[in-house]
């Protein structure tokens, strides 16, 4: 629920933000959420996978989560969008936007069950590294959803029903993990994929607009901080 619905309620805060406000937090929350989900990648999801796998088995599975993130974000099953949208956008964009981050947070309720299987301090750092990126996300979709002429409290129910995905998510791994416990280390190496891409092909490319000032030192920091987290969970 942390994982899933927690980023969704920190990011409706964001809405009673003033847009000029909102353009300068959401970078460094996105530099956070760059940091936990290394962290959370590198740190803690691949050592508990190499512990119960070789490591060409872990490491096709590292790859297979990378790929097919790939391949998902090419057929547009879901877009993370962490800049407000201030153009019109098309009622179906809303409908493949929710479908899209329906079947995101399904995954990542798969991935914070799997962790949380093997030990419940592994589950707390995916569920945070889940929560910090949820939170830039959530905010690109509700501007999404609002320039689609949505309500904020009709595009807050939208969001809210996406994230319950994570939930379903959580509790069929839950089933079905612990009937099959040799699958959850291949779980964990693919999650790790899945955060990689997320961090270094959607997060990280965001980072990169603008010129270099204090603003990055910030994001430097504010990485940093993302990974000490994982590593003092």
């Amino acid at each position: 629920m942390a994982g899933s619905v927690g980023g969704l309620l920190i990011a409706s805060v964001m809405l009673v933000l003033h847009k000029d406000v909102r353009a300068r937090v959401v970078p460094w929350l996105v530099s956070y959420a760059v940091g936990t989900l290394l962290g959370a990648a590198l740190l803690g999801l691949m050592p508990e996978a190499l512990i119960a796998l070789a490591p060409t088995p872990t490491l096709a599975a590292l790859l297979t989560g990378i790929f097919t993130f790939f391949i998902l974000e090419k057929l547009v099953v879901w877009r993370h969008c962490h800049d407000d949208v201030s153009s019109a956008v098309h009622p179906s964009t809303v409908t493949l936007v929710i479908v899209g981050h329906t079947v995101h947070t399904f995954v990542d309720g798969v991935v914070i069950a799997a962790a949380a299987l093997v030990s419940l301090p592994l589950g707390v750092t995916a569920a945070l590294a889940v929560a910090a990126h949820e939170v830039p996300q959530v905010a690109g979709d509700f501007a999404i959803v609002l320039s689609a002429g949505y309500s904020r409290g009709r595009a807050l129910m939208l969001n809210l029903s996406a994230a319950l995905g994570g939930v379903v998510g959580a509790g069929a791994m839950l089933l079905f993990g612990s009937r099959v416990p040799d699958v959850v280390p291949y779980v964990l190496a693919f999650a790790a994929g899945n955060f990689l891409y997320v961090a270094m092909a959607d997060l990280i490319p965001n980072l990169h607009r603008g010129n270099i000032d204090s603003n990055s030192v910030r994001q430097i920091l504010l990485i940093a901080l993302g990974v000490l987290t994982i590593v003092a969970l």
